[in-house]
């Protein structure tokens, strides 16, 4: 499920930040269940943040599941 909610956020939602319910319907479990179980797992491992627009996912989420991270925006190169 961690995995399942990791690629969720990255590719329906572009890296986010997108709300706890609207992860919780588009991977079909309960909005309580992943803010209590999966995500104080994910926010240890530095897989994603939680801001006040929602959650959004790390560098290092997007390495992890073998995505492109997003570039920085700022930076010429």
């Amino acid at each position: 499920m961690d995995i399942r909610i990791l690629t969720t956020i990255i590719h329906k939602f572009k890296g986010g930040p997108v709300g706890l319910t609207t992860i919780a319907t588009a991977v079909g479990e309960e909005a309580g269940t992943i803010e209590e179980v999966h995500e104080p797992f994910l926010i240890m491992e530095g897989f994603i943040q939680r801001t006040p627009r929602g959650r959004t996912a790390t560098e290092k989420a997007y390495k992890h599941i073998g995505a492109v991270p997003p570039r920085k925006e700022g930076t010429l190169f």
